[in-house]
């Protein structure tokens, strides 16, 4: 569509206004949910969502993802109301194993969730037209709290896959006062970015975050990480992050704004949740993660590529913008397939442990 101008596949809305929905709304929700599923069930103990309810919350996803290909402006409701039913869903079988196993520290996130619900129907009613600015609104506010989302996570178990990956003795010391101060700096920045967009108010506290963020990186660090792809993958994306940061906050020196976006979605966003998934569909289906499949990683090192072609070459080359951009969805679409293809076949196969899953 970029590329060779071909109409985009719904009709109530630009191209790249449906890529933005469905890369927030579509993409990074539904790994969201199968992470919070699994990692709910293991912090709590108590089962989530499985069997014919989890394939009824995965349909009501699908359906609004379809129905963007096939409907008109009369089905914005229907679509608003699929993707509010999804979320929904999901925050209902989150706070039920939250509440019986009274663990409140969890809120924090599934208020998160609610706040992505809001923030999806705020981009609905502005395509409908009830909200000036809704779409940008939306689609802003629902990119920035999943990254908000992937910080909390990472900040949870990065720590912890290092220190019993790297296959050596190590331990990080926990800094509660940075991921306070980050949590703070984080909001600060959100409410500007919707406020007052591309100003000094939202240039100070993504200064800020990205001295946190690489503070943060930098009490992480072991030389070990490079000899394993599923601990460097998770590293150099939340590196994307911390430059996603850094790109927000050089805005007001003239760089365009579409850089730091793209940091914080291909970079950050697309090396943590494929490396994640990869995790999990390995640890979760009974096999070592400590040995994954040899094609992990030139899986992990074309979708870095495709970063690096998204992010930087249009920065340091931006006559070629669009051959850049083009380049770039190709990296995206072959490091996802040879994913699928390699580890799709795992989730229709018995675990080789013989346990249910």
């Amino acid at each position: 569509m970029y590329l060779s101008g071909w109409p985009g596949p719904s009709q109530q809305m630009a191209p790249v206004t449906w890529h933005a929905h469905e890369m927030v709304y579509g993409y990074s929700m539904a790994v969201i949910a199968g992470f919070l599923l699994t990692a709910v069930r293991n912090w709590t103990g108590i089962q989530t969502l499985h069997g014919y309810p989890l394939l009824l919350l995965v349909l009501v996803w699908l359906a609004a993802r379809v129905l963007f290909f096939i409907g008109g402006a009369d089905t914005v409701p229907l679509q608003a109301l699929l993707d509010s039913g999804f979320l929904l869903g999901l925050i209902a079988s989150l706070l039920w194993p939250v509440y019986k196993a009274r663990q409140w520290k969890q809120l924090g996130i599934l208020s998160k969730l609610i706040l992505l619900l809001v923030s999806n129907l705020v981009f609905y009613a502005g395509l409908s037209g009830l909200i000036e600015d809704g779409v940008r609104l939306g689609l802003y506010s629902g990119m920035y709290l999943v990254i908000a989302l992937v910080l909390v996570m990472a900040s949870r178990v990065f720590p912890f896959f290092i220190e019993r990956g790297v296959g050596y003795p190590v331990q990080f010391a926990s800094r509660p006062w940075l991921d306070a101060t980050g949590l703070l700096l984080f909001l600060a920045f959100w409410l500007a970015e919707m406020a007052r967009p591309g100003t000094v108010m939202v240039t100070v506290p993504a200064l800020a975050l990205t001295l946190v963020h690489a503070m943060k990186m930098a009490g992480w660090y072991t030389r070990g990480i490079w000899q394993k792809p599923l601990l460097w993958v998770l590293y150099l994306g939340y590196g994307w992050i911390v430059a996603g940061f850094a790109l927000k906050a050089a805005v007001m020196l003239g760089i365009a704004p579409f850089l730091s976006l793209h940091a914080f979605a291909y970079g950050g966003i697309g090396m943590i949740t494929l490396g994640m998934m990869s995790r999990v569909a390995l640890g979760h289906t009974g096999r070592n993660v400590a040995e994954p499949p040899p094609v992990l990683t030139l899986i992990f090192v074309v979708l870095l590529a495709g970063a690096v072609t998204r992010v930087l070459l249009p920065l340091l080359d931006p006559a070629h913008y669009a051959i850049w951009i083009g380049l770039a969805q190709g990296l995206w679409l072959l490091a996802f397939m040879v994913f699928l293809y390699r580890f799709l076949p795992m989730l229709f196969q018995p675990r080789p442990d013989g346990q249910p899953g």
